[in-house]
């Protein structure tokens, strides 16, 4: 009979197993570097039309966003 201590021991390791085996795969391959570094494969593509955007959305629609300007609705920011 296997004891509490056991049991939660192998459950940990079995649920643990799948994401170890899943770091593995995150090398890039040479020839897939060029791809990776062309602009359209940042986060933000676009930087300024991003800012224009958040500004409109905030001021608009009168809510933050977490951004780091006040104001309100009215767009007098």
């Amino acid at each position: 009979m296997m004891t509490r201590s056991r049991v939660l021991w192998l459950l940990l390791l079995t649920l643990l197993a799948p994401l170890v085996g899943g770091c593995a795969a995150t090398s890039v391959k040479p020839w897939d570097r060029d791809l990776l570094a062309q602009k359209s494969m940042r986060f933000v593509p676009l930087p300024m039309e991003s800012a224009i955007d958040q500004h409109i959305y905030f001021s608009k629609e009168g809510s933050m966003g977490g951004q780091e300007a006040g104001g309100g609705g009215c767009g007098c920011n």
